[in-house]
């Protein structure tokens, strides 16, 4: 059978690319490396030469899946800040870069797990879900595509719910000095999220395993965890992951914000930072600044503040809320550090350590805290109320201080020292014990109508749970108007007034007049020369 010329040239082509097809299946895939060789390891850096096309923050493999970031790009070499142990590296061994930077797992598969900056896992529970990865460092939102703040972040705690009310995109610092309770106020806050749809990210910055291991267990008892993902260097581990772990924390806390979806981020603490930072910079031999810090220390941390912020409706409506922690010492509050963060924040809730040893919880200085969104971030029910309170309370700071001098004092200002120390007392609370809205509600009405004033000091307590529990039994549709209504109306105003007094007439003394409407605070007060002797 005789082949036509037009088939015959129809089956070369075939066993051609057949042969094609083959080649490429069984030939070597060639890619093209940069290569080049440590000259020195020191503790947390390396200096790497070999590399002429290496780009700023470049992400370098290390021997042993050691990982690096160019940070000090020279010409004759490169300073790397390594992310691991440095243990192993030794000088003349091969490094290869990567062509990306660092980036981070996100999604939801990271809720309710403990990891670290480089998203390896930590609470033994097997790998992380796989999901998408995005940069550590990220361009923070341009400003026409911020909205206002005006929802309330609920913490749970009254006294700052009250007095230093926190909105959803907001940044409000945590500051005060060792051991004052700044990681339970933002634990509590975490607590507080759980039903009101808000993911919470807790990045843990070098602290202390047994500190990082009790932070994560209260929440796991609390049932937190679940809305939760929890990022953790510490002390003992390079300098390089604690200086990355609060920018990888957001850029997990930014997935849900663009997802339009509601987020509580709590860096812990943003004192460790800083002096991470500046002993890489020490290290790598960058010029040192006021209290040896590198001069883009301010940036930083605006750079990574500035990430937080309230979308616009048009890009999902999703906030970042953020909670930063500093520590001050001996309450210097125009250090360095902190000068810095209270520049770049929405207000600051300062801890004083008089206060806590006095054992007012949370020990929260009212006067020198403030909250730069103020009453346009709270429910109208707390504007009602909350202002006088808070000048009542400030009032009675400053007579409380020179009563102390024996002074006697007329009866409006004993009265008002009286009524400051029944706030004071009912804003006392308990650690791990958020307080729902409408009990915090119900309280403030009470202080503002004076019916705490005839209770003892002793009973303050028993009087406050009292009429927190009275608070669970209000009606639903009272509950509704407390968290949707433009203004509190005088009629939901007596109603809770009324269950409030009903629920201290048990610790009121049998002699005890009936509170009368509450006076404006004493202008001041006046004091009487002794007579000698």
């Amino acid at each position: 059978m005789s082949t036509q010329p037009e088939d015959l040239e129809r089956i070369l082509d075939r066993a051609f690319a057949g042969l094609d097809r083959a080649r490429e299946a069984h030939a070597p895939m060639f890619a093209p490396r940069e290569v080049g060789t440590i000259a020195t390891v020191s503790t947390g850096i390396a200096t790497v030469t070999g590399l002429p096309g290496i780009g700023f923050e470049e992400l370098i493999r290390f021997p042993g899946d050691v990982f690096g970031i160019a940070f000090n790009v020279d010409e004759d070499d490169i300073g790397v800040v390594l992310l691991g142990d440095c243990a192993n590296l030794r000088a003349g061994d091969e490094v290869e870069r990567t062509g990306r930077v660092m980036d981070v797992v996100v999604g939801d598969g990271l809720l309710g797990r403990v990891i670290d900056p480089l998203g390896m896992p930590l609470d033994g529970r097997g790998p992380v879900a796989a999901g998408d990865r995005l940069p550590i460092e990220r361009p923070a939102a341009h400003i026409m595509d911020r909205a206002p703040v005006t929802v309330p972040l609920q913490t749970g705690l009254k006294v700052v719910d009250a007095l230093i009310p926190i909105g959803r995109g907001q940044r409000e610092l945590i500051l005060g000095d060792r051991q004052t309770g700044k990681t339970a106020i933002a634990i509590d806050a975490i607590l507080n999220q759980r039903g009101q749809d808000v993911v919470c990210v807790y990045c843990a910055i070098g602290q202390r395993a047994s500190a990082v291991a009790k932070a994560v267990a209260v929440l796991r008892d609390q049932g937190a965890m679940d809305h939760t993902v929890v990022v953790v260097t510490e002390g003992n581990q390079a300098p390089g992951l604690a200086y990355i772990a609060p920018y990888a924390a957001t850029s997990i806390a930014e997935h849900f914000m663009e997802a339009g979806r509601d987020v509580l981020i709590v860096y812990d603490d943003l004192t460790q930072h800083a002096r991470a930072y500046r002993e890489l910079s020490l290290l790598l031999r960058r010029p040192p600044g006021r209290e040896a810090f590198p001069g883009d220390i301010f940036y930083i941390h605006s750079r990574l503040l500035e990430r937080s912020t309230h979308l616009r409706q048009e890009l999902g409506g999703g906030s970042l809320t953020a909670l930063p922690v500093i520590e001050t010492e001996a309450q210097d509050m125009s250090a360095y550090i902190p000068t810095n963060l209270i520049s770049i924040t929405d207000g600051q809730i300062v801890l004083s350590p008089t206060l806590f040893e006095l054992g007012v919880l949370p020990a929260v200085d009212v006067g020198k805290s403030v909250s730069r969104v103020g009453g346009k971030a709270q429910r109208a029910a707390y504007r009602a109320v909350a202002g006088d309170l808070k000048l009542a309370y400030a009032q009675f700071e400053e007579l409380e201080t020179f009563a102390r001098f024996g002074a006697r004092l007329d009866d409006a200002t004993r009265k008002s020292i009286e009524h400051g120390r029944r706030i004071r007392a009912c804003l006392n609370q308990a650690e791990s014990a958020p307080v729902p809205v409408r009990a915090q509600i119900a309280i403030l009405l009470a202080l503002g109508a004076r019916l705490f004033d005839p209770v003892a000091m002793g009973r303050m307590a028993d009087a406050e749970r009292a009429v927190r529990e009275a608070a669970a039994e209000l009606p639903a549709d009272l509950c509704n108007r407390l968290a949707t209504a433009d203004a509190l109306g005088d009629a939901d105003r007596q109603a809770i007034v009324d269950i409030a007094r009903e629920a201290l007439a048990p610790f009121l003394p049998p002699t005890a007049p009936a509170p009368a409407a509450a006076p404006k605070p004493a202008p001041g007060f006046r004091t009487a020369r002794k007579s000698p002797p």
